[in-house]
């Protein structure tokens, strides 16, 4: 897969979701059943509205996405001692998500709805103008996966509380910290090779805070 293969839109019916519905599809890729979607499995008459499934639907796409992403970059990746730590990060998240979109699928199921299907390739292209990342080197691919995660933890702050079924809200509230350990993860994986920057540069994730969280290219 190329460099421009990377950038690809994916079809007409998804170019026009905003960056905001980017940024929740990604965080709600993180319940897991454990934390919330089990329940709802169960209890499908209490979590049937159409927003909640609309909304998990919009997660599947970004879960796709996500799972995308990270196969990419990981077969972007040297050999080096950089390269095999970003890896090792990868391919755990990319497990992550894994188990995040089979559990989505099969809640959309439960709840009535048709799962979105994956795309051949996906448009992460604001974040490379941004700067917010890139494909170049080993260091701005953490860059780029250090974005995502700290957008994952904003939206969970701005969104989960207009899902209707409770056991959702809840498991937003859950994964919404989790996150966030993501980002610390990534973070705390550059001082292990040495940059000098804090585990936690901000007392909040937040729009407001954002800007302390990422490390530009």
């Amino acid at each position: 897969m190329t460099k421009e293969n990377f950038l690809l839109i994916g079809p007409t019916s998804h170019r026009s979701i905003s960056r905001r519905g980017v940024l929740f599809g990604g965080a709600l890729a993180g319940v897991s059943g454990a934390l919330g979607l089990s329940a709802i499995t169960a209890r499908p008459a209490q979590a049937g509205r159409r927003r909640d499934r609309e909304v998990l639907n919009g997660a599947l796409y970004y879960e796709h996405q996500a799972i995308w992403a990270y196969g990419f970059a990981a077969g972007a990746l040297s050999d080096t001692e950089v390269g095999q730590a970003v890896l090792a990060l990868a391919l755990k998240n990319q497990a992550d998500h894994m188990v995040h979109r089979d559990t989505l699928t099969s809640v959309i199921t439960s709840l009535g709805g048709t799962p979105v299907m994956a795309e051949e390739s996906y448009d992460l292209s604001s974040y490379l103008e941004a700067g917010e990342g890139a494909l170049d080197s080993d260091v701005n691919i953490a860059k780029l996966a250090l974005a995502l995660e700290v957008d994952a933890a904003i939206a969970y702050a701005n969104e989960v509380a207009k899902l209707g079924a409770p056991e959702l809200v809840t498991a937003g509230a859950s994964i919404g910290s989790i996150e966030t350990a993501h980002a610390t993860a990534i973070r705390a994986a550059f001082v292990s090779l040495g940059v000098d920057i804090p585990y936690v540069p901000a007392p909040f994730v937040s729009a407001n805070t954002r800007e302390a969280w990422i490390l530009k290219v």
